[in-house]
C-alpha cells in the first residue's frame, strides 16, 4: 500500500483553535477543586483523598499536554504525534482520572435529590449496557481498527470538526475501559476480577495485532509516509503494553478481597445468633 504525505487541510497551529480546550480543561479542574472543597466542608472527617485530587490534576495536565502546543500542531502535521496524542488522550489520561473517582466526589456534594437522581441513571438499563467489559471492549479497542484500516482516520485528518469528534471519543472510550476495569467509582453491572483480567488480556492481545499489522502496512488506510506509519505503530505498541500494564496495578490496587469475606461474616452472623438462641 502506498502512503501519501499528510495534510490537515487546516493552520494546526492557529492560536485560537487551542483557546477553547485550553479554557475547558482550566474549568474542569477549578471545577473539581471546589467540589473537593465542598466535601471537606461537608465532612471534615472524611474530608477528601489528596491522591485523588492529585490523579485529576495529573489527567488534567496530560490532556493539555496532548491538546496544546507544541504537541498538538506536531500532531497535525505527523502520524507519530498523532499516534502519542492518541495514547496520552485514549489512555494515560483518562486512566488517571478515573482514579481521581470523580462520580463519587459528585455523589458526597450533590443536594439529595440530585445524588439519588444519578444514582438511578447509574443503575439504569443503557448505564448497565455501556459498562459491560465487553461493549466497553470495542468502543475503546476495537474502534481503532475500524479507524485505522478504514479511510476514517483520512477523513478525520482532513476535516477539523471530526478531528475533534475522534479526540472526544477517544477520551470517552477509554475512561469507560478504564472505569470498567479498574474504576473506584459505583459500577452496578462490573463483573468479578477474573472476567475483567480476561478483557484486559483481549485489549492487550488486539493492541498488539493492530500495531504489528499496521507496521507491516497490512491493511491499513494512512495517508503518511511509510516511516512514520512504522513509527507510529511502534508508539502504539510500547505506550499502549506500559498503558494497559498501569491498568493492571491499579485494578490489582483497587481490589479488596477482604471486603468480600468480611462481607460474608456479617450475612452469616444473623444466622449464627439465630442457631445459638
Amino acid at each position: 500500500m502506498e502512503h501519501h504525505t499528510h495534510d490537515r487541510g487546516h493552520d494546526a497551529g492557529s492560536g485560537p483553535e487551542w483557546l477553547l480546550p485550553a479554557l475547558v480543561l482550566s474549568a474542569t479542574a477549578v471545577s473539581y477543586l471546589l467540589l473537593v472543597r465542598r466535601a471537606r466542608r461537608r465532612n471534615p472527617v472524611r474530608g477528601w483523598s489528596r491522591w485523588r485530587t492529585g490523579w485529576f490534576l495529573g489527567g488534567i495536565l496530560l490532556l493539555a499536554v496532548a491538546l496544546l502546543p507544541p504537541v498538538a500542531p506536531f500532531a497535525h502535521e505527523d502520524f507519530r504525534g498523532h499516534m502519542a496524542q492518541h495514547m496520552l488522550i485514549g489512555m494515560y489520561a483518562p486512566l488517571a482520572l478515573v482514579l481521581a473517582a470523580p462520580v463519587t466526589l459528585l455523589l458526597r456534594t450533590l443536594p439529595a435529590a440530585r445524588g439519588r437522581q444519578l444514582t438511578a441513571v447509574l443503575h439504569s438499563p443503557p448505564a448497565r449496557l455501556v459498562t459491560r467489559p465487553a461493549v466497553a471492549l470495542a468502543l475503546s479497542t476495537g474502534s481503532l481498527a475500524v479507524l485505522y484500516f478504514t479511510p476514517l482516520y483520512n477523513t478525520t485528518a482532513s476535516t477539523p470538526a471530526a478531528h475533534w469528534l475522534l479526540h472526544a471519543h477517544f477520551l470517552l472510550s477509554g475512561c469507560l475501559f478504564a472505569h470498567v476495569i479498574a474504576g473506584p467509582d459505583p459500577a452496578p453491572a462490573r463483573p468479578g476480577v477474573r472476567a475483567r483480567l480476561v478483557c484486559l488480556g483481549i485489549a492487550i492481545a488486539a493492541h498488539a495485532i493492530i500495531s504489528q499489522l499496521m507496521y507491516g502496512g497490512f491493511w491499513v488506510d494512512i495517508r503518511a509516509p511509510v516511516p512514520q506509519v512504522r513509527a507510529g505503530a511502534e508508539i502504539m505498541y510500547y505506550g499502549g503494553d506500559v498503558a494497559e500494564l498501569l491498568l493492571a496495578a491499579a485494578l490489582v490496587s483497587t481490589w479488596r478481597p477482604e471486603n468480600r469475606r468480611a462481607e460474608r461474616r456479617e450475612a452469616a452472623a444473623p444466622r449464627e445468633t439465630t442457631a445459638h438462641a
